[in-house]
């Protein structure tokens, strides 16, 4: 078995190296996210061109987006979603935002991504970061119903960005189920790795 684990916005597959060290047999998919020719279905083939057999499919934030479609394609035995946008089908992540009532602000790197994450991993973080491209935004999550597979919804406790009682809300409204907090913030895995790899064994 396989995880395969997805990065979000950006698609650096660096996000994952804290955790995929602590999981055997984990791949973590390096998405073209700065690219603006590719979009949602470029990531789906990379996802599903990274699996080898049965996989738990593992994605962060935005990586719901093109998770959900590599679904149908591949053996999955479980889905986890960390602090995830969950789509609905055909939705693209530009409509998400409001479609879930997230509180839009202005985004703080330090204040809504970085607060937890150790000073010397968010150093080593910055040459790994590059923008999302905006045509993952408007392209529809290419999925027709919810997949009949085993799914886990992991929220932060101290996520800035999705705040936990907004998870909470979401996953009740779109999946009828509860979230599993894990401590740390938007990018738990680079903050409570252990933690977060513990959560996907399940």
């Amino acid at each position: 078995m396989t995880y395969v684990l997805i990065p979000g916005a950006g698609g650096a597959a660096w996000y994952w190296h804290r955790v995929a060290a602590l999981l055997g047999g984990a791949v973590a998919v390096d998405l073209p996210g700065d690219d603006p020719r590719a979009g949602l279905p470029e990531y789906t083939e990379a996802i599903v061109a990274a699996a080898d057999g049965e996989v738990v499919l593992v994605a962060q934030s935005m990586g719901a987006f093109s998770a959900l479609p590599a679904v149908a394609r591949l053996e999955v035995r479980r889905l986890v979603l960390l602090n995830a946008m969950i789509p609905l089908p055909g939705e693209t992540a530009g409509a998400w935002w409001s479609a879930t009532g997230w509180r839009d602000r202005e985004i703080d790197l330090e204040r809504d991504f970085l607060h937890d994450v150790p000073p010397a991993i968010a150093a080593a973080g910055a040459e790994h970061q590059r923008p999302e491209a905006d045509i993952a935004f408007s392209q529809p999550c290419a999925f027709d119903a919810w997949p009949d597979v085993e799914t886990v919804v992991l929220a932060g406790r101290d996520d800035r960005f999705f705040e936990l009682d907004f998870q909470r809300r979401v996953a009740r409204e779109r999946l009828g189920r509860d979230v599993v907090e894990v401590p740390g913030g938007h990018l738990a895995a680079l903050s409570f790795p252990e933690e977060v790899a513990a959560a996907i064994r399940g």
